[in-house]
């Protein structure tokens, strides 16, 4: 025997209705992207975090409100973690990672990717000719692996990829490298690939790391006194030195001298960085505009984007791309450099409302810039609030007693809403008792104000519509009737039918007669049938006669 579902006073806790609207709240738009077309709308419901990465942005590894971690897509180079390197157009769990809360994930051109746990751990896989991985092999990984080496009691808060070369930042900031060494990208002042995380030291000893960022072949570091840090491959002008010479140690950007820096974004051969005075200073290759200067010139020195008057709050550019973007305080969003194959060398304002928008509609290819993450938001809106307070027996002042059993609201609600209660309800009631409906319909009726939802049954909603009728309460009636449509069925549409010729409810009515005829053989052999009122049995036979439902 099945279990029976809890009765209705039992109802739903405060707080477990306001886990419910605030899970609504938090739900990620990620339809901009062409992947999520093979995730039903179920599944996109659930989705709390995702990265669309890959070549072609044919890779998506995503999150959902319950710690899950989902893959699909193309699979180059193992880079799904799922063993193998098959394709999938299904989601595929990894369970290696479910339960495990992701903080921020990186991803390269093989391609292969990094994560990290709110813990502080570090996860890799996916491409590894080059050692990207930090497992001191090159053995593509197939699966997500734990990065320990030199890394033990190291919390990771920031995660950086370039092509082939990975890098992270400690909570106590110091930043370790990997992988690819061509251009001196790891930052070792050699050029030959590092197999495992190690410091970077250098001028970076002494010095606590607040942000990082890698181009294609670069990589970059913000300290805490906002000096800027640059290594790598310098080929465009993409460290910001004043050369073109490839640098294998960190250097800082002189030409930054008393420029606070907050923040700094890498494109494929460009960079970004944000001040704390709401700035953007732009460097590097500029073929496609994406330095935002005007002209599809290369920079080797920093300089000064202008992005309208208002201050910018948020830079955003990723090694996939030729693209920038950058958010003001406003709430608007610019774009520029290559979009859609166009050359956009100044910024240009969007109808988007975040950065991310940006990629998914206008960068080759339609990647994520970022792991994208729904912000907690504590706010409720005003219907949101009264949802909550349904049946609150903390901030309740009236109890309406039905059937033996309590529904607590608030007097003030109640005359708002209703014009019945409106007339009825004196300041010193405390305690109505209610015998003309049943406590499930009742209790129906009052969250309905609260709400402006009804949930029950059909052969409840029956009831509900006699209220409805005695309350003057239209929109109700209506919305019983939609609960009645949708509920009818060969056991219940004689009920149904007297409740609508009852109630003098004629589109009610109409439609579940049509539904009697359209299942007469069914309809007649019920018990409902047999009970049937004498006059509505006559009429019923009579308008059935009418619409041929006897001929043989």
């Amino acid at each position: 025997m099945e279990d029976e579902p809890p009765p209705p006073s039992q109802g739903v806790s405060a707080k477990a209705l306001e886990a419910t609207l605030l899970s609504a709240l938090k739900m990620l738009d990620v339809g901009k992207w062409p992947i999520f077309s093979l995730c039903s709308p179920e599944e996109i419901k659930l989705i709390r975090q995702a990265c669309v990465f890959g070549s072609a942005g044919n890779e998506v590894l995503y999150a959902t409100e319950n710690d899950e971690v989902f893959v699909l897509g193309m699979n180059c180079s193992g880079c799904l973690g799922t063993g193998d390197m098959q394709s999938t157009i299904e989601p595929r769990r990894l369970d290696s990672l479910c339960g495990k809360k992701i903080a921020c994930l990186s991803y390269g051109s093989g391609p292969h990717v990094v994560l990290a746990t709110e813990e502080g751990e570090v996860y890799t896989w996916g491409h590894n000719a080059y050692s990207q991985l930090g497992n001191g092999t090159t053995n593509h990984g197939f699966i997500p692996c734990q990065v320990s080496t030199n890394l033990v009691n190291k919390k990771v808060i920031e995660v950086a990829c370039g092509s082939h070369h990975s890098m992270v930042l400690t909570s106590d900031g110091e930043v370790y490298t990997w992988g690819y060494n061509n251009s001196g990208q790891v930052g070792s002042g050699s050029t030959a690939n590092q197999p495992i995380p190690r410091r970077v030291t250098s001028c970076l000893q002494n010095k606590i790391v607040v942000n990082i960022a890698c181009g294609q072949m670069c990589s970059m570091a913000v300290v805490e006194n906002g000096e800027v840090y640059v290594w790598g491959y310098n080929g465009n002008g993409q460290l910001g030195l004043g050369s073109s010479g490839n640098q294998p140690t960190p250097c800082r950007i002189a030409a930054l001298q008393g420029i606070r820096v907050q923040r700094v974004a890498c494109g494929y051969a460009h960079t970004l960085v944000l001040t704390d005075e709401g700035q953007i200073y732009a460097w590097g290759a500029n073929s496609y505009g994406q330095l935002g200067t005007g002209n599809k010139s290369n920079q080797s020195y920093p300089t000064t984007v202008i992005v309208d008057k208002d201050r910018v709050v948020e830079i955003a550019a990723c090694h996939s791309a030729h693209t920038s973007a950058a958010k003001t305080q406003s709430g608007q969003v610019y774009m520029w450099g290559q979009c859609r194959g166009q050359s956009v060398t100044f910024p240009h304002l969007t109808h988007f409302a975040c950065t991310d928008d940006v990629f998914a509609c206008f960068a080759t290819p339609a990647v994520m810039w970022r792991l994208l993450s729904v912000e907690p938001d504590d706010h409720l809106t005003v219907a949101q609030s009264l949802k909550k307070e349904f049946d609150n027996p903390e901030t309740a002042d009236l109890k309406f007693l039905v059937d033996g059993k309590y529904i607590h609201v608030h007097k003030v609600l109640l005359k708002i809403r209703c014009e019945h209660f409106r007339s009825i309800l004196n300041n010193d009631d405390e305690i109505i008792e209610m015998s003309e409906f049943s406590y499930p319909v009742y209790r129906a009726f009052l969250e309905y104000l609260y709400t402006d939802n009804i949930r029950l049954p059909p052969e409840d909603a029956i009831g509900l519509l006699d209220l409805a009728t005695l309350y003057r309460e239209n929109r109700l009636k209506k919305l019983c009737q939609q609960t009645i449509k949708q509920g009818i069925c060969e056991e219940n549409a004689i009920a149904l039918l007297s409740a609508a010729v009852k109630y003098e409810a004629q589109d009610l009515e109409e439609f579940c007669f049509r539904f009697c005829i359209n299942h007469l053989t069914v309809v007649t052999q019920t018990q409902g049938f047999a009970d049937m009122d004498h006059d509505l049995l006559k009429n019923f036979i009579s308008k059935a006669s009418r619409v041929g439902a006897f001929r043989n």
